[in-house]
């Protein structure tokens, strides 16, 4: 009988740790560099997760996402690409092709990720957690730049499709919800 109370607890822990969503830190990734990585680095800082791409219509928003990242860089937030090829072969280039593209034109200073597929039979591991049936948002994305605001201990908070701009009010506001909370 004094064992009830410990498997109470038990119970009560996993349950807890099933329900509580996807998290993002653990999942294997590349640098832009080929370098093996994850998010880790970024436990305790609020991250925008956001599928990239060179010759879209919608790349221009590498523009307003640079300014984001620098507007909210010192309180703890940074702004993640990853760059995709998924639609419509709209991000052909090598990752260094990519790299030079985003400096020159965008002067991008936020981290780039090597390519990744964000849909079908190679879906990364970090878009499955995004957007698989265990995330608060699940659904497939539907295209280049959609965006995802992920909490200080990698929950997702947020989903913004591709046409939402990254300084959208609604966008900032919720990064600075993310940023005030604990």
């Amino acid at each position: 009988m004094k064992f009830l109370p410990m498997i109470s607890i038990l119970l009560t822990l996993l349950v807890t740790v099933a329900f509580a969503g996807p998290n993002v830190h653990d999942v294997p990734l590349k640098t832009l560099d080929h370098k093996d990585t994850s998010l880790k680095a970024y436990k305790g800082k609020v991250l925008l997760v956001v599928n990239v791409a060179s010759q879209c219509g919608l790349t221009p928003q590498y523009k307003a996402l640079e300014k984001v990242h620098r507007q909210y860089k010192a309180k703890g937030f940074t702004v993640l690409g990853f760059p995709c090829n998924d639609f419509g072969a709209q991000e052909p280039g090598t990752n260094e092709e990519i790299r030079q593209f985003c400096s020159a034109k965008y002067d991008v200073s936020f981290p780039l990720f090597d390519k990744l597929h964000v849909k079908g039979a190679q879906q990364h591991p970090l878009y499955a957690a995004l957007v698989g049936k265990d995330s608060p948002f699940p659904g497939d994305i539907k295209w280049n730049f959609g965006k995802f605001l992920i909490g200080k201990n990698g929950e997702i908070l947020k989903r913004f499709e591709p046409t939402t701009t990254p300084d959208d009010p609604q966008v900032t506001k919720a990064i600075e919800e993310a940023l005030a909370a604990k």
